[in-house]
Protein backbone atom coordinates (compact mmCIF):
# COMPACT_ATOMS: atom_id res chain seq x y z
CA UNK A 1 0.00 0.00 0.00
CA UNK A 2 0.84 3.81 -0.54
CA UNK A 3 1.59 4.71 2.83
CA UNK A 4 2.43 8.29 0.51
CA UNK A 5 -0.74 8.53 -0.42
CA UNK A 6 -2.71 7.57 2.15
CA UNK A 7 -1.05 10.54 4.37
CA UNK A 8 -1.97 12.73 1.43
CA UNK A 9 -5.58 12.17 1.11
CA UNK A 10 -7.73 15.61 0.63
CA UNK A 11 -10.12 16.40 2.96
CA UNK A 12 -12.96 15.43 0.43
CA UNK A 13 -14.00 13.02 -1.97
CA UNK A 14 -14.65 13.37 -4.91
CA UNK A 15 -13.87 16.71 -6.15
CA UNK A 16 -11.71 19.85 -4.75
CA UNK A 17 -11.80 20.50 -0.94
CA UNK A 18 -13.19 23.82 0.01
CA UNK A 19 -10.92 26.83 0.06
CA UNK A 20 -8.36 26.64 2.60
CA UNK A 21 -8.54 22.84 3.28
CA UNK A 22 -6.82 21.72 0.29
CA UNK A 23 -3.09 19.26 0.70
CA UNK A 24 -3.94 19.02 4.83
CA UNK A 25 -6.62 17.93 7.34
CA UNK A 26 -9.52 20.11 8.15
CA UNK A 27 -8.96 20.81 11.96
CA UNK A 28 -12.10 18.32 12.77
CA UNK A 29 -10.56 15.58 11.06
CA UNK A 30 -7.07 16.27 12.83
CA UNK A 31 -8.37 16.84 16.55
CA UNK A 32 -10.91 13.37 16.00
CA UNK A 33 -7.17 11.35 14.79
CA UNK A 34 -5.50 12.55 17.41
CA UNK A 35 -8.19 11.88 20.06
CA UNK A 36 -8.48 8.49 18.87
CA UNK A 37 -4.79 8.12 18.65
CA UNK A 38 -4.51 8.79 22.34
CA UNK A 39 -7.18 5.98 23.41
CA UNK A 40 -6.93 3.36 20.86
CA UNK A 41 -10.59 2.34 21.33
CA UNK A 42 -12.11 -0.44 20.22
CA UNK A 43 -15.49 1.26 19.14
CA UNK A 44 -15.35 5.04 18.18
CA UNK A 45 -18.61 6.90 16.92
CA UNK A 46 -17.83 10.32 14.90
CA UNK A 47 -20.97 12.49 14.26
CA UNK A 48 -19.76 14.93 11.42
CA UNK A 49 -22.35 17.17 9.07
CA UNK A 50 -22.49 15.61 5.80
CA UNK A 51 -20.17 17.28 3.24
CA UNK A 52 -18.06 17.57 6.41
CA UNK A 53 -14.98 14.40 5.35
CA UNK A 54 -16.14 12.13 7.51
CA UNK A 55 -15.03 9.58 4.64
CA UNK A 56 -11.67 10.79 4.47
CA UNK A 57 -11.49 11.05 8.30
CA UNK A 58 -11.89 6.74 8.18
CA UNK A 59 -9.90 6.36 5.42
CA UNK A 60 -6.78 8.24 6.97
CA UNK A 61 -7.28 6.50 10.61
CA UNK A 62 -7.61 2.96 8.27
CA UNK A 63 -4.05 3.89 6.12
CA UNK A 64 -2.75 4.45 9.68
CA UNK A 65 -3.89 1.09 11.41
CA UNK A 66 -2.49 -0.84 8.16
CA UNK A 67 0.81 1.34 8.27
CA UNK A 68 1.16 0.31 11.88
CA UNK A 69 0.36 -3.48 11.66
CA UNK A 70 -2.30 -2.58 13.92
CA UNK A 71 -5.11 -4.10 11.33
CA UNK A 72 -4.71 -6.83 8.84
CA UNK A 73 -7.83 -5.98 6.79
CA UNK A 74 -10.95 -3.99 6.43
CA UNK A 75 -14.50 -4.26 5.77
CA UNK A 76 -16.68 -1.04 5.35
CA UNK A 77 -20.44 -1.84 5.33
CA UNK A 78 -22.20 0.84 3.42
CA UNK A 79 -26.62 1.22 2.98
CA UNK A 80 -26.70 1.03 -0.83
CA UNK A 81 -24.71 -1.14 -3.37
CA UNK A 82 -23.42 2.83 -5.17
CA UNK A 83 -22.02 3.97 -1.99
CA UNK A 84 -19.35 0.29 -1.94
CA UNK A 85 -18.24 1.50 -4.98
CA UNK A 86 -18.19 5.35 -4.01
CA UNK A 87 -15.85 4.37 -1.11
CA UNK A 88 -13.49 2.08 -3.07
CA UNK A 89 -12.74 4.37 -5.79
CA UNK A 90 -12.05 7.02 -2.33
CA UNK A 91 -10.09 4.26 -0.50
CA UNK A 92 -8.22 3.89 -3.90
CA UNK A 93 -6.93 7.22 -3.90
CA UNK A 94 -5.55 6.29 -0.41
CA UNK A 95 -3.82 3.50 -1.62
CA UNK A 96 -6.40 0.97 0.15
CA UNK A 97 -7.95 -1.48 -2.27
CA UNK A 98 -11.28 -2.50 -1.58
CA UNK A 99 -13.50 -4.87 -3.30
CA UNK A 100 -16.96 -3.39 -4.24
CA UNK A 101 -17.87 -6.41 -6.08
CA UNK A 102 -17.71 -8.70 -3.34
CA UNK A 103 -20.78 -11.49 -2.61
CA UNK A 104 -21.39 -13.68 -0.20
CA UNK A 105 -20.85 -16.42 -2.58
CA UNK A 106 -17.31 -15.65 -2.52
CA UNK A 107 -16.72 -16.31 1.21
CA UNK A 108 -13.23 -14.47 0.30
CA UNK A 109 -11.79 -11.68 -1.40
CA UNK A 110 -8.81 -11.76 -4.17
CA UNK A 111 -5.90 -11.42 -3.57
CA UNK A 112 -4.52 -7.88 -3.71
CA UNK A 113 -7.47 -6.55 -1.89
CA UNK A 114 -6.84 -5.11 1.85
CA UNK A 115 -10.78 -5.84 2.40
CA UNK A 116 -13.98 -5.25 1.25
CA UNK A 117 -17.37 -2.80 0.84
CA UNK A 118 -20.63 -4.99 1.43
CA UNK A 119 -24.24 -3.51 1.98
CA UNK A 120 -26.37 -3.93 5.50
CA UNK A 121 -28.23 -5.70 3.75
CA UNK A 122 -26.01 -8.31 2.47
CA UNK A 123 -24.17 -8.74 6.01
CA UNK A 124 -27.83 -9.50 7.38
CA UNK A 125 -28.37 -12.13 4.84
CA UNK A 126 -24.99 -14.15 5.74
CA UNK A 127 -24.00 -12.96 8.99
CA UNK A 128 -21.89 -16.38 10.09
CA UNK A 129 -20.39 -15.83 7.17
CA UNK A 130 -19.07 -12.73 7.79
CA UNK A 131 -18.18 -13.26 11.43
CA UNK A 132 -15.73 -16.06 10.16
CA UNK A 133 -14.29 -13.33 7.91
CA UNK A 134 -13.93 -11.10 10.98
CA UNK A 135 -12.48 -13.35 13.16
CA UNK A 136 -9.65 -15.17 11.16
CA UNK A 137 -7.60 -11.59 10.51
CA UNK A 138 -7.46 -8.64 12.68
CA UNK A 139 -10.52 -6.79 11.01
CA UNK A 140 -11.18 -3.07 11.20
CA UNK A 141 -14.69 -2.30 10.31
CA UNK A 142 -16.13 0.87 8.84
CA UNK A 143 -19.87 0.92 9.59
CA UNK A 144 -20.97 4.01 6.91
CA UNK A 145 -24.04 5.80 7.99
CA UNK A 146 -24.29 3.46 11.28
CA UNK A 147 -27.98 4.47 12.19
CA UNK A 148 -29.37 1.73 9.66
CA UNK A 149 -28.16 -0.98 11.86
CA UNK A 150 -31.68 -0.23 14.11
CA UNK A 151 -33.52 -0.45 11.32
CA UNK A 152 -35.01 -3.86 11.61
CA UNK A 153 -33.95 -6.11 13.99
CA UNK A 154 -32.66 -8.76 11.78
CA UNK A 155 -29.97 -6.31 10.50
CA UNK A 156 -28.92 -5.72 14.19
CA UNK A 157 -28.76 -8.77 14.64
CA UNK A 158 -26.59 -9.92 11.82
CA UNK A 159 -24.61 -6.51 12.07
CA UNK A 160 -23.99 -7.80 16.10
CA UNK A 161 -22.86 -11.60 14.83
CA UNK A 162 -20.81 -10.71 12.01
CA UNK A 163 -19.09 -8.17 13.20
CA UNK A 164 -18.68 -8.92 17.12
CA UNK A 165 -15.10 -10.20 17.07
CA UNK A 166 -13.49 -7.12 14.96
CA UNK A 167 -10.47 -5.73 16.08
CA UNK A 168 -11.85 -1.98 15.62
CA UNK A 169 -14.86 -0.57 14.65
CA UNK A 170 -15.17 2.95 13.41
CA UNK A 171 -19.04 4.13 13.23
CA UNK A 172 -19.46 7.36 10.79
CA UNK A 173 -23.21 9.05 10.67
CA UNK A 174 -24.00 12.26 9.23
CA UNK A 175 -27.77 12.96 9.58
CA UNK A 176 -29.51 12.80 13.22
CA UNK A 177 -30.71 8.96 14.44
CA UNK A 178 -34.07 7.56 14.20
CA UNK A 179 -36.55 8.19 16.96
CA UNK A 180 -37.15 4.84 17.81
CA UNK A 181 -36.16 2.77 20.24
CA UNK A 182 -34.10 -0.20 18.73
CA UNK A 183 -30.31 -0.19 20.05
CA UNK A 184 -28.10 0.31 17.15
CA UNK A 185 -25.38 -1.63 17.26
CA UNK A 186 -21.34 -0.95 18.89
CA UNK A 187 -23.32 2.48 19.95
CA UNK A 188 -22.90 3.63 23.63
CA UNK A 189 -25.76 4.82 25.11
CA UNK A 190 -25.02 6.48 28.31
CA UNK A 191 -28.31 7.43 30.60
CA UNK A 192 -29.51 11.19 31.73
CA UNK A 193 -30.95 12.77 34.22
CA UNK A 194 -34.35 11.89 33.41
CA UNK A 195 -33.69 8.27 32.88
CA UNK A 196 -33.51 8.24 29.10
CA UNK A 197 -30.48 6.22 27.73
CA UNK A 198 -28.97 8.26 24.66
CA UNK A 199 -26.40 7.52 22.15
CA UNK A 200 -22.75 8.77 23.21
CA UNK A 201 -20.41 9.74 20.30
CA UNK A 202 -17.16 10.10 21.01
CA UNK A 203 -16.67 13.32 18.13
CA UNK A 204 -19.41 15.77 17.20
CA UNK A 205 -18.85 18.40 14.29
CA UNK A 206 -22.18 19.90 14.06
CA UNK A 207 -23.31 21.65 10.39
CA UNK A 208 -23.17 24.74 12.59
CA UNK A 209 -19.73 23.40 13.24
CA UNK A 210 -18.48 23.26 9.67
CA UNK A 211 -20.99 26.36 8.42
CA UNK A 212 -18.69 29.07 10.28
CA UNK A 213 -15.18 26.78 9.14
CA UNK A 214 -16.65 27.38 5.62
CA UNK A 215 -16.35 23.68 4.97
CA UNK A 216 -19.80 23.58 3.73
CA UNK A 217 -22.54 25.90 1.82
CA UNK A 218 -24.72 28.22 3.98
CA UNK A 219 -28.35 26.96 2.80
CA UNK A 220 -31.06 29.28 1.44
CA UNK A 221 -34.92 27.30 1.74
CA UNK A 222 -37.00 28.88 -1.00
CA UNK A 223 -40.25 28.44 0.76
CA UNK A 224 -43.69 27.92 -2.09
CA UNK A 225 -46.86 28.06 -1.06
CA UNK A 226 -50.21 28.54 -2.84
CA UNK A 227 -54.09 27.48 -3.54
CA UNK A 228 -54.94 23.59 -3.39
CA UNK A 229 -58.28 21.38 -4.19
CA UNK A 230 -58.87 18.42 -4.31
CA UNK A 231 -61.96 16.19 -4.25
CA UNK A 232 -61.82 13.25 -1.29
CA UNK A 233 -62.66 9.64 -1.82
CA UNK A 234 -66.10 10.93 0.02
CA UNK A 235 -66.68 12.55 -2.95
CA UNK A 236 -66.09 16.33 -0.56
CA UNK A 237 -64.54 19.09 -2.41
CA UNK A 238 -61.67 20.72 -0.41
CA UNK A 239 -60.11 23.94 -0.59
CA UNK A 240 -57.26 25.24 1.31
CA UNK A 241 -54.22 27.15 0.99
CA UNK A 242 -50.71 25.07 1.36
CA UNK A 243 -49.31 25.98 5.15
CA UNK A 244 -52.56 26.48 6.76
CA UNK A 245 -52.89 25.42 10.49
CA UNK A 246 -54.87 22.46 9.50
CA UNK A 247 -55.42 18.85 10.65
CA UNK A 248 -52.31 16.47 9.77
CA UNK A 249 -54.39 14.40 7.26
CA UNK A 250 -55.54 17.88 5.37
CA UNK A 251 -52.22 18.74 5.23
CA UNK A 252 -50.81 15.60 3.75
CA UNK A 253 -53.69 16.07 1.33
CA UNK A 254 -52.81 19.65 -0.02
CA UNK A 255 -48.96 18.25 0.01
CA UNK A 256 -49.96 15.86 -2.31
CA UNK A 257 -52.26 17.92 -4.27
CA UNK A 258 -48.98 20.10 -4.69
CA UNK A 259 -46.93 17.68 -5.75
CA UNK A 260 -49.27 16.21 -8.42
CA UNK A 261 -47.69 16.85 -11.60
CA UNK A 262 -50.73 17.73 -13.29
CA UNK A 263 -51.40 20.53 -11.40
CA UNK A 264 -49.73 24.12 -11.72
CA UNK A 265 -47.95 24.43 -8.36
CA UNK A 266 -44.93 21.75 -9.33
CA UNK A 267 -44.18 23.53 -12.95
CA UNK A 268 -44.38 26.92 -11.23
CA UNK A 269 -41.55 25.89 -8.84
CA UNK A 270 -39.50 23.91 -11.12
CA UNK A 271 -39.40 27.29 -13.59
CA UNK A 272 -38.52 29.39 -10.50
CA UNK A 273 -35.91 26.76 -9.68
CA UNK A 274 -34.34 26.65 -12.94
CA UNK A 275 -34.24 30.13 -12.93
CA UNK A 276 -32.32 30.41 -9.49
CA UNK A 277 -29.89 27.93 -11.35
CA UNK A 278 -29.44 30.00 -13.96
CA UNK A 279 -27.96 32.80 -11.53
CA UNK A 280 -26.24 30.47 -9.72
CA UNK A 281 -24.16 29.17 -12.91
CA UNK A 282 -23.12 32.66 -13.91
CA UNK A 283 -20.68 32.04 -10.30
CA UNK A 284 -20.62 28.09 -10.14
CA UNK A 285 -20.40 27.76 -14.30
CA UNK A 286 -20.86 23.67 -13.62
CA UNK A 287 -23.97 23.93 -10.76
CA UNK A 288 -26.48 21.38 -11.37
CA UNK A 289 -29.91 20.95 -9.80
CA UNK A 290 -31.58 17.79 -7.98
CA UNK A 291 -35.44 17.19 -7.83
CA UNK A 292 -36.07 14.75 -5.29
CA UNK A 293 -39.62 12.84 -6.04
CA UNK A 294 -41.70 10.71 -3.99
CA UNK A 295 -42.04 7.94 -6.46
CA UNK A 296 -40.75 6.73 -9.95
CA UNK A 297 -44.00 7.67 -11.81
CA UNK A 298 -43.72 11.80 -9.96
CA UNK A 299 -39.75 11.63 -11.19
CA UNK A 300 -40.65 10.60 -14.74
CA UNK A 301 -43.34 13.46 -14.92
CA UNK A 302 -41.13 15.88 -13.40
CA UNK A 303 -38.16 15.00 -15.63
CA UNK A 304 -40.97 15.65 -18.83
CA UNK A 305 -41.51 19.29 -17.03
CA UNK A 306 -38.01 20.28 -17.36
CA UNK A 307 -37.16 19.33 -19.74
CA UNK A 308 -39.77 21.66 -21.54
CA UNK A 309 -38.60 24.43 -19.62
CA UNK A 310 -34.75 23.84 -20.63
CA UNK A 311 -34.94 22.28 -23.51
CA UNK A 312 -32.83 19.08 -22.27
CA UNK A 313 -33.75 16.37 -21.20
CA UNK A 314 -32.58 15.83 -17.73
CA UNK A 315 -30.66 12.70 -15.99
CA UNK A 316 -33.59 10.47 -14.32
CA UNK A 317 -32.30 7.72 -11.76
CA UNK A 318 -34.38 5.18 -10.56
CA UNK A 319 -32.56 2.28 -8.23
CA UNK A 320 -34.22 -0.33 -9.51
CA UNK A 321 -33.12 0.57 -13.52
CA UNK A 322 -29.84 -0.95 -14.70
CA UNK A 323 -27.13 1.32 -14.84
CA UNK A 324 -28.14 3.87 -11.91
CA UNK A 325 -24.88 4.43 -10.51
CA UNK A 326 -23.68 4.92 -13.56
CA UNK A 327 -25.98 7.74 -14.39
CA UNK A 328 -25.25 9.20 -11.48
CA UNK A 329 -21.04 9.12 -11.86
CA UNK A 330 -21.84 10.73 -15.63
CA UNK A 331 -24.06 13.44 -13.93
CA UNK A 332 -21.48 14.02 -11.68
CA UNK A 333 -18.67 14.49 -14.34
CA UNK A 334 -21.07 16.45 -16.64
CA UNK A 335 -22.10 20.06 -17.02
CA UNK A 336 -25.52 19.12 -17.10
CA UNK A 337 -28.58 21.29 -15.23
CA UNK A 338 -30.98 18.93 -13.70
CA UNK A 339 -30.91 15.45 -12.58
CA UNK A 340 -34.60 13.78 -10.81
CA UNK A 341 -34.32 11.09 -8.51
CA UNK A 342 -36.31 9.33 -5.87
CA UNK A 343 -34.29 7.37 -2.79
CA UNK A 344 -31.65 7.06 -4.80
CA UNK A 345 -29.73 10.13 -3.73
CA UNK A 346 -30.91 10.96 -0.92
CA UNK A 347 -27.94 9.26 1.11
CA UNK A 348 -24.55 9.52 1.23
CA UNK A 349 -23.96 9.95 -2.68
CA UNK A 350 -21.55 12.67 -3.36
CA UNK A 351 -22.09 15.20 -6.87
CA UNK A 352 -20.57 18.35 -5.18
CA UNK A 353 -21.47 20.56 -7.95
CA UNK A 354 -25.56 20.13 -6.60
CA UNK A 355 -26.07 23.39 -5.77
CA UNK A 356 -30.32 23.78 -6.08
CA UNK A 357 -32.77 21.41 -4.85
CA UNK A 358 -36.12 20.98 -4.95
CA UNK A 359 -37.84 18.71 -1.68
CA UNK A 360 -40.69 17.48 -4.11
CA UNK A 361 -41.32 14.73 -1.92
CA UNK A 362 -43.82 13.92 0.92
CA UNK A 363 -41.23 11.95 3.32
CA UNK A 364 -40.83 14.21 6.49
CA UNK A 365 -38.82 12.69 8.98
CA UNK A 366 -35.89 14.26 10.56
CA UNK A 367 -33.76 11.50 8.97
CA UNK A 368 -34.88 11.64 5.21
CA UNK A 369 -34.42 15.52 5.49
CA UNK A 370 -30.79 15.51 6.54
CA UNK A 371 -30.07 13.17 4.04
CA UNK A 372 -31.23 14.89 0.97
CA UNK A 373 -30.37 18.65 2.04
CA UNK A 374 -27.19 17.30 2.93
CA UNK A 375 -26.44 16.14 -0.82
CA UNK A 376 -26.42 20.42 -1.52
CA UNK A 377 -24.28 21.16 1.22
CA UNK A 378 -21.07 19.98 0.32
CA UNK A 379 -18.76 22.82 -0.16
CA UNK A 380 -15.84 22.79 -3.01
CA UNK A 381 -14.99 26.55 -2.76
CA UNK A 382 -15.20 29.34 -0.40
CA UNK A 383 -18.43 31.07 -0.56
CA UNK A 384 -20.68 29.01 -2.45
CA UNK A 385 -24.60 28.98 -1.39
CA UNK A 386 -27.21 26.32 -1.56
CA UNK A 387 -30.78 26.89 -2.62
CA UNK A 388 -33.10 24.15 -1.57
CA UNK A 389 -37.30 24.70 -3.04
CA UNK A 390 -39.78 23.75 -0.14
CA UNK A 391 -43.20 22.85 -0.02
CA UNK A 392 -44.66 25.93 2.25
CA UNK A 393 -46.05 23.04 5.29
CA UNK A 394 -45.44 23.04 8.65
CA UNK A 395 -43.63 19.45 8.95
CA UNK A 396 -40.71 20.67 6.33
CA UNK A 397 -40.23 24.47 7.73
CA UNK A 398 -39.75 23.07 10.78
CA UNK A 399 -36.96 20.99 9.63
CA UNK A 400 -35.56 23.71 7.71
CA UNK A 401 -35.44 26.14 10.74
CA UNK A 402 -33.95 22.91 13.07
CA UNK A 403 -30.93 22.49 10.78
CA UNK A 404 -28.27 22.81 13.32
CA UNK A 405 -30.02 21.12 16.05
CA UNK A 406 -28.20 17.60 16.89
CA UNK A 407 -30.08 14.60 17.80
CA UNK A 408 -28.89 11.65 19.96
CA UNK A 409 -30.79 8.94 19.71
CA UNK A 410 -32.81 7.75 22.69
CA UNK A 411 -33.87 4.58 24.41
CA UNK A 412 -36.18 3.85 26.88
CA UNK A 413 -38.46 7.44 26.00
CA UNK A 414 -42.20 8.27 26.21
CA UNK A 415 -44.43 7.36 23.98
CA UNK A 416 -45.00 10.86 22.26
CA UNK A 417 -48.48 12.42 22.29
CA UNK A 418 -50.93 12.31 19.57
CA UNK A 419 -51.06 15.42 18.80
CA UNK A 420 -47.58 16.00 18.28
CA UNK A 421 -47.64 16.76 14.57
CA UNK A 422 -43.45 16.52 15.03
CA UNK A 423 -42.94 13.41 16.49
CA UNK A 424 -41.69 10.28 14.05
CA UNK A 425 -44.05 7.25 13.92
CA UNK A 426 -42.95 3.90 12.96
CA UNK A 427 -44.74 4.17 10.11
CA UNK A 428 -42.84 7.59 8.62
CA UNK A 429 -39.64 6.23 9.10
CA UNK A 430 -41.01 2.87 7.45
CA UNK A 431 -41.61 5.22 4.31
CA UNK A 432 -38.80 7.33 4.15
CA UNK A 433 -36.33 4.60 4.69
CA UNK A 434 -38.04 2.18 2.61
CA UNK A 435 -37.25 1.91 -1.10
CA UNK A 436 -39.13 3.53 -3.84
CA UNK A 437 -42.62 3.01 -4.75
CA UNK A 438 -44.44 2.94 -8.18
CA UNK A 439 -47.21 5.40 -7.09
CA UNK A 440 -48.81 6.53 -4.18
CA UNK A 441 -52.28 5.38 -5.14
CA UNK A 442 -53.23 3.73 -2.28
CA UNK A 443 -52.59 6.25 0.35
CA UNK A 444 -54.85 9.21 0.85
CA UNK A 445 -57.31 8.51 -1.90
CA UNK A 446 -58.24 11.86 -3.10
CA UNK A 447 -58.26 13.27 -6.68
CA UNK A 448 -55.96 16.61 -7.42
CA UNK A 449 -58.01 19.40 -8.94
CA UNK A 450 -56.34 22.11 -8.90
CA UNK A 451 -52.91 23.49 -7.93
CA UNK A 452 -51.40 26.92 -7.93
CA UNK A 453 -47.81 28.40 -6.77
CA UNK A 454 -46.95 31.60 -4.53
CA UNK A 455 -43.89 32.29 -3.23
CA UNK A 456 -44.03 32.45 0.35
CA UNK A 457 -40.23 33.33 1.86
CA UNK A 458 -37.03 32.85 2.22
CA UNK A 459 -35.59 30.48 5.02
CA UNK A 460 -32.01 31.24 6.24
CA UNK A 461 -30.29 30.72 9.24
CA UNK A 462 -33.50 29.67 11.22
CA UNK A 463 -35.03 33.58 9.91
CA UNK A 464 -37.87 34.41 7.38
CA UNK A 465 -37.41 37.17 4.77
CA UNK A 466 -39.39 38.04 2.01
CA UNK A 467 -43.14 38.58 1.83
CA UNK A 468 -45.54 36.86 -0.47
CA UNK A 469 -45.44 37.03 -4.08
CA UNK A 470 -47.04 35.61 -7.22
CA UNK A 471 -44.30 32.96 -9.54
CA UNK A 472 -42.71 35.30 -11.89
CA UNK A 473 -43.20 38.66 -10.10
CA UNK A 474 -40.17 40.91 -9.86
CA UNK A 475 -40.49 40.24 -5.58
CA UNK A 476 -40.27 36.75 -6.49
CA UNK A 477 -37.15 37.66 -8.83
CA UNK A 478 -35.26 39.16 -6.70
CA UNK A 479 -34.51 36.69 -4.40
CA UNK A 480 -34.27 33.70 -6.95
CA UNK A 481 -31.27 36.33 -8.19
CA UNK A 482 -29.41 36.46 -5.61
CA UNK A 483 -25.55 35.97 -6.32
CA UNK A 484 -24.65 32.14 -6.19
CA UNK A 485 -21.16 32.94 -4.34
CA UNK A 486 -21.65 34.53 -0.99
CA UNK A 487 -20.35 34.40 2.77
CA UNK A 488 -23.15 33.49 5.42
CA UNK A 489 -22.96 37.66 6.73
CA UNK A 490 -23.69 38.80 3.17
CA UNK A 491 -26.78 36.35 2.35
CA UNK A 492 -28.28 37.49 5.56
CA UNK A 493 -27.54 41.34 4.49
CA UNK A 494 -28.94 41.37 1.52
CA UNK A 495 -32.12 39.01 2.42
CA UNK A 496 -32.71 41.95 4.98
CA UNK A 497 -31.94 44.26 1.75
CA UNK A 498 -34.16 42.61 -0.14
CA UNK A 499 -37.17 42.65 2.36
CA UNK A 500 -36.87 45.96 3.07
CA UNK A 501 -37.32 47.13 -0.81
CA UNK A 502 -40.41 44.60 -0.62
CA UNK A 503 -41.98 46.36 2.18
CA UNK A 504 -41.67 49.57 0.69
CA UNK A 505 -43.09 49.01 -2.52
CA UNK A 506 -45.98 47.07 -0.92
CA UNK A 507 -46.77 50.12 1.21
CA UNK A 508 -46.41 52.31 -1.79
CA UNK A 509 -49.03 49.81 -3.38
CA UNK A 510 -51.34 49.88 -0.37
CA UNK A 511 -51.56 53.72 -0.41
CA UNK A 512 -51.93 54.19 -4.14
CA UNK A 513 -55.01 51.56 -3.19
CA UNK A 514 -55.43 48.03 -3.33
CA UNK A 515 -55.15 45.84 -6.63
CA UNK A 516 -58.24 44.30 -7.88
CA UNK A 517 -58.77 40.94 -7.12
CA UNK A 518 -59.08 38.48 -10.25
CA UNK A 519 -62.21 36.40 -10.44
CA UNK A 520 -60.61 32.96 -10.00
CA UNK A 521 -59.02 34.07 -7.01
CA UNK A 522 -62.01 35.63 -5.29
CA UNK A 523 -64.11 32.46 -6.00
CA UNK A 524 -61.22 29.84 -4.56
CA UNK A 525 -61.31 32.33 -1.79
CA UNK A 526 -65.02 31.77 -1.21
CA UNK A 527 -64.92 28.03 -2.38
CA UNK A 528 -61.96 27.99 0.89
CA UNK A 529 -64.38 29.57 3.47
CA UNK A 530 -67.39 27.43 2.30
CA UNK A 531 -65.27 24.20 3.08
CA UNK A 532 -63.95 25.23 6.53
CA UNK A 533 -67.22 25.79 7.42
CA UNK A 534 -68.64 22.48 6.20
CA UNK A 535 -65.64 20.83 8.05
CA UNK A 536 -66.46 22.60 11.46
CA UNK A 537 -69.87 21.93 11.11
CA UNK A 538 -69.54 17.71 10.37
CA UNK A 539 -67.28 17.70 13.47
CA UNK A 540 -70.02 19.64 15.50
CA UNK A 541 -72.69 17.08 14.07
CA UNK A 542 -70.68 14.00 13.09
CA UNK A 543 -72.64 14.38 9.52
CA UNK A 544 -70.26 13.85 6.20
CA UNK A 545 -68.85 16.42 4.14
CA UNK A 546 -70.73 15.19 1.09
CA UNK A 547 -73.89 15.36 2.83
CA UNK A 548 -73.63 18.58 4.02
CA UNK A 549 -72.73 19.97 0.52
CA UNK A 550 -75.82 17.89 -0.79
CA UNK A 551 -78.17 19.49 1.65
CA UNK A 552 -76.10 23.20 1.02
CA UNK A 553 -77.09 22.69 -2.47
CA UNK A 554 -80.35 21.34 -2.29
CA UNK A 555 -81.35 24.12 -0.15
CA UNK A 556 -79.66 27.42 -2.14
CA UNK A 557 -79.84 25.95 -5.58
CA UNK A 558 -77.22 26.17 -8.21
CA UNK A 559 -74.52 23.57 -9.44
CA UNK A 560 -72.01 21.57 -7.59
CA UNK A 561 -69.32 23.49 -5.98
CA UNK A 562 -66.68 23.08 -9.03
CA UNK A 563 -69.49 24.86 -11.37
CA UNK A 564 -70.71 26.90 -8.59
CA UNK A 565 -70.64 30.75 -8.67
CA UNK A 566 -69.19 33.48 -6.47
CA UNK A 567 -72.63 34.41 -5.32
CA UNK A 568 -74.17 30.49 -5.30
CA UNK A 569 -71.24 30.05 -2.88
CA UNK A 570 -72.40 33.27 -1.06
CA UNK A 571 -75.67 31.30 -0.48
CA UNK A 572 -74.05 28.32 0.77
CA UNK A 573 -71.82 30.36 3.18
CA UNK A 574 -75.21 32.37 4.36
CA UNK A 575 -77.11 29.17 4.86
CA UNK A 576 -74.30 27.14 7.30
CA UNK A 577 -74.01 30.31 9.61
CA UNK A 578 -77.28 29.72 10.34
CA UNK A 579 -77.39 26.06 11.01
CA UNK A 580 -74.77 26.90 13.03
CA UNK A 581 -77.00 28.94 15.16
CA UNK A 582 -80.24 27.02 14.91
CA UNK A 583 -81.94 28.69 12.23
CA UNK A 584 -82.80 25.75 9.44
Amino acid sequence: MSTWAASHLPPAFPDRAPWGTAAKLRAWQHTALEEYSGGNPRDYLAVATPGAGKTTFALTLAARLLREGEIEQITVVAPTEHLKTQWADAAARAGIHLDPRFTNAQEEHAKGFHGVAVTYAGVSMRPALHRIRTARKRTLVILDEIHHGGENKSWGDGLREAFDPAYRRIALTGTPFRSDTHPIPFVRYEEGADGIRRSASDFTYGYGDALRDGVVRPVLFMAYGGSMRWRTKAGDEVSIRLGEPVTKDVTAAAWRTALDPTGEWIPAVLRAADKRLTEVRRHVPDAGGLVIASNQTAARAYSRILAEITGDRPTVVLSDDAGSSSRIEQFAQSEDRWMVAVRMVSEGVDVPRLCVGVYATSASTPLYFAQAVGRFVRARRRGEVASVFLPSVPPVLRLAALMEEQRDHALDRPRAVEEDVWAESEEEMAEANSGEKASDSGEFAFEALESQAEFDHVLFDAQQFGLAAHTGSEEEEAYLGLPGLLEPDQVAHLLRHRQSRQEAASRKRNHDGPEPLAAHRALAAKRKELNSLVAAYARKTGTAHALIHAELRSTGGGPALDRASTEDVDKRIELIRRWFVGRR
